[in-house]
């Protein structure tokens, strides 16, 4: 089966030398959901808006199963895209509004009424279609601008941070909204954000993009537990990777691996074993994020322990302790380059 989506060698150019996207390949399986993640300005949207057609390469392929769609419209590509502004038409009804692209497409009335009262029903809209897009709340904007898309019974669906408009609270019942529709109607989606909490909760791979190329293309747990460079290990992660210069080379573990001494399980694995000076904690969500210094490494040299609630081991300020990691949650990259490189002798 063709990928619903493919990009070789894609490559977008503004003002002939600012690389917006630089040589990407990548290619969507039938029915998951990828993310784009990275900061802003790291062409994630740039790369959405070429697949649509919104945007020409200046070099490279986009496929839409199977078939290379370059120089063809928005229309023509088989896809719908709901952006961060939602883009409804303000004087128009909800009703309006979704059935929209249906007319336009020339269907009959008939068929126009049945895919509408599908579309709202699944989405818990249909008691709305009489209202005008400023009487709805953000997240009711976000279900309509999704029922326009899905009227049109697109083989992909590209979303451009259509959550970043809501607050905390709602972004969080929205994201799990967004995974659950996505799920029933199994339809290939590409979403892009630069929140890595979103990448985490909504993919099935991640893309981790920066200066217009991908870092690393993965499962969550694979691009969180495994990162390809420091970038990704740093990008990901609250808190970060603790990433310590040793030479040639940079170690890298993950706040929570790295654990009072009494708290970790000693047996079996190697463990490393470190004295650090507790300089302040902070109580988070009922874990504890413990900053520390290293005695026997530089002054500069800081690291963040990440101590769930359930591990009730006393730890103070202003004090040394002993803190211990197993030497196979450990990660290695190049000094130079940033990139993985194999395990190395440890000591610190």
């Amino acid at each position: 089966m063709a990928h619903v989506v493919e990009v070789r060698g894609l490559k977008k150019y503004f003002d002939g030398d600012v690389k917006a996207v630089d040589g990407v390949d990548l290619a969507t399986e039938p029915g998951e959901y990828l993310v784009l993640l990275g900061p802003s300005g790291c062409g994630k949207t740039t790369l959405l808006r070429v697949i649509a057609g919104l945007e020409e390469p200046t070099d490279g392929e986009i496929l839409i199963g199977g078939n290379v769609v370059n120089g063809l419209p928005p229309r023509a590509r088989g896809i719908a895209m709901v952006f961060q502004s939602y883009a409804l038409y303000p004087h128009k009804s909800v009703l309006d509004n979704i059935t929209f692209p249906l007319k336009a497409a020339g269907m009959e009335p008939e068929a126009r009424e049945k895919k509408v009262a599908w579309a709202t029903e699944l989405l818990g809209i249909d008691r709305l279609l009489d209202r005008k897009p400023r009487y709805l709340s953000g997240g009711e904007r976000q279900r309509v601008a999704l029922a326009r898309a899905i009227v049109r019974d697109p083989s992909v669906f590209l979303l451009d941070e259509p959550l970043s408009n809501l607050d905390a609270k709602l972004r969080t019942s929205a994201r799990d909204e967004l995974k659950q529709f996505q799920e029933r109607l199994g339809t290939t989606t590409i979403y892009v954000t630069h929140d890595q909490v979103e990448a985490m909760g909504l993919g099935d791979r991640i893309a981790v993009i920066l200066d217009g190329k991908v870092r690393q293309i993965g499962r969550p747990r694979e691009v969180y537990s495994d990162p390809a460079d420091t970038f990704v290990a740093t990008f990901i992660g609250s808190p970060p990777m603790n990433l310590i210069e040793r030479g040639d080379h940079i170690l890298g573990f993950r706040p929570e691996n790295f654990l009072p001494v009494d708290a970790i399980n000693t047996r079996g694995d190697n463990v490393l074993e470190v004295d650090v000076h507790v300089y302040r904690i902070e109580y988070l969500s009922g874990d504890r994020h413990v900053y520390a210094t290293v005695p026997s490494l530089a002054a500069d040299t800081h690291i963040i322990a990440r101590i769930p609630a359930t591990v009730d081991v006393g730890v103070s300020e202003n004090e040394e302790q002993r803190f211990a990691i197993h030497e196979k949650d450990l990660r290695f990259f190049d000094s130079k380059s940033g990139e993985r490189v194999d395990a190395r002798p440890v000591r610190l």
